[in-house]
């Protein structure tokens, strides 16, 4: 386990002697704090950590990182002038250093690279976060993991996860989220991954990326990243014309995984069980198995066969493997639940992506019964932002008998849709969530099937909130 040695070895690079008592995780927020934690003092935008170190003290914290003084009367070591021999005092205290997340980032960095934990390193445009509790789940069935929790994926989350690594775990299962060139490396360089697995690349956030072209070569550099064959592994989507090219830029073992019989791992005989799931053959190097994984959705066997490669190269059996995925245990974001008049509604109002949209409809026109498509707008499309809510309206038309749009940008999916064919009479534009609300609580059938989806910032999570039977 991280111990306070540690911590004061990765910021100031001198042992102490003494301080090995432990160090359980790291927290930015001193609600979050647990006894033997380390809290990192973040100031922001909205609030400063530096205003809640005694609070984190008072939660149980043993020391603080902390890059300015603060109200405490705890003692405080300052990190550029701390010499070995130096006695250090009762926790807890503070490490002052010049900067606090760069301060947790060393910290992190020095820990990784102490432990011999397998990293799984998974960036994509879409399903990065389904494809990281599903790799979690085949993984358990041999193996100790630690996944990220939620989506703590960038500069802060990464180096969190990593604090909470200790010598037990096995494999480590991280999300890496892209904004701007160089992110994913910097994110590499601290998590060192052995495996990196791409899912895809969309046009989400393309308004800060700038382009397609950007955001592939972003999420590429978890592939340049990886070490050489046989440690390195790279799991490539064959499908997504922007991933495999990559397979160029490393000497780690390449697996492409997809549809398309070139792929080392593809699928086929694909039958969507409804709710209840997926039914597929994978084919593998001359073998067939057929299995089955708890997803929602035809679009979602990408899903698992990066699942399954995962643990092939990790050297799990396809007696594991099968019995693991049909036993997963995940939590999926995208969820089912009832009206008070029976209705389904499928949830997946987390987020919006031109991609994850088109994989939604493809799933609610598995789904029998009167189809309904809420929908609102995409953000931060950049410059994909009318064709992305071109493309999402002339599918609607193909699937929906009806479709509720919200916001701007939705009426840009109106359009599409009537030149799609579909009747304006089954076209509807609502100013807001509320206002869906209330039209669908009139006229729900228990025949009905109601898919919402948006961008977070839609808050139609509310519509379902609203609608949902709760006991």
């Amino acid at each position: 386990m991280l111990t306070f040695a540690d911590v004061i070895e990765a910021l100031s690079g001198v042992r102490p002697d003494e301080a090995e008592m432990p160090v359980v995780e790291a927290a930015i927020d001193s609600r979050l704090v647990i006894p033997g934690a380390m809290f990192v003092a973040l100031p922001g935008e909205r609030a400063d950590g530096h205003d809640y170190l005694q609070q984190a003290f008072e939660r149980g914290a043993g020391l603080a990182i902390i890059q300015r003084h603060a109200p405490t009367d705890r003692p405080v070591i300052d990190m550029s002038t701390w010499q070995a021999g130096v006695p250090l005092p009762q926790p807890p205290f503070c490490l002052l250093v010049p900067d606090s997340l760069t301060g947790m980032q060393q910290v992190a960095r020095f820990w990784r690279r102490k432990l011999t934990v397998r990293v799984i390193g998974i960036t994509g445009s879409v399903g990065k976060s389904t494809s990281k509790e599903l790799i979690n789940d085949v993984l358990s069935h041999r193996f100790r993991v630690l996944k990220s929790p939620g989506n703590l994926n960038n500069e802060i989350g990464l180096p969190l996860s990593l604090l909470r690594l200790g010598e037990g775990y096995e494999h480590a299962v991280l999300e890496m989220g892209f904004y701007v060139p160089g992110e994913i490396a910097f994110l590499c360089d601290l998590a060192l991954p052995q495996v990196g697995v791409l899912t895809n690349i969309g046009t989400v956030h393309a308004e800060r990326a700038g382009s397609q072209e950007a955001i592939a070569h972003g999420k590429s550099e978890l592939v340049a990243a990886l070490p050489d064959a046989p440690e390195g592994s790279a799991i490539l989507n064959y499908d997504d014309a922007w991933i495999r090219p990559m397979a160029k830029l490393t000497n780690a073992r390449v697996l492409y995984y997809g549809l398309d019989p070139e792929a080392e791992l593809w699928a086929d005989d694909i039958e969507s069980l409804g709710l209840e799931g997926i039914r597929f053959r994978a084919h593998y190097h001359g073998q067939t198995m057929t299995m089955r994984a708890p997803l929602i959705g035809r679009h979602s066997v990408h899903t698992a066969l990066r699942a399954v490669a995962v643990g092939l190269v990790e050297g799990m059996s396809w007696q594991e493997i099968i019995h693991a995925l049909m036993h997963a245990q995940t939590s999926f974001r995208l969820s089912a639940v009832h009206s008070k008049s029976g209705a389904l509604i499928l949830d997946d109002t987390y987020n919006a992506s031109p991609e994850s949209m088109m994989a939604a409809l493809g799933l609610l026109a598995e789904m029998p019964g009167h189809r309904i498509a809420v929908l609102g707008d995409m953000l931060e499309l950049g410059p994909y932002e009318t064709s992305g809510h071109e493309m999402v309206g002339m599918r609607a038309a193909q699937v929906c008998d009806e479709l509720l749009l919200v916001g701007e940008r939705a009426q840009t999916m109106a359009s599409a849709a009537l030149a799609g064919g579909m009747s304006a009479d089954h076209i509807h534009h609502f100013a807001n969530a509320d206002a869906v609300t209330a039209d669908l609580a009139t006229r729900l059938h228990e025949d009905d099937v109601v898919l919402v989806k948006a961008s977070h910032g839609m808050r139609l999570d509310q519509v379902v909130a609203s609608l949902e039977v709760t006991e």
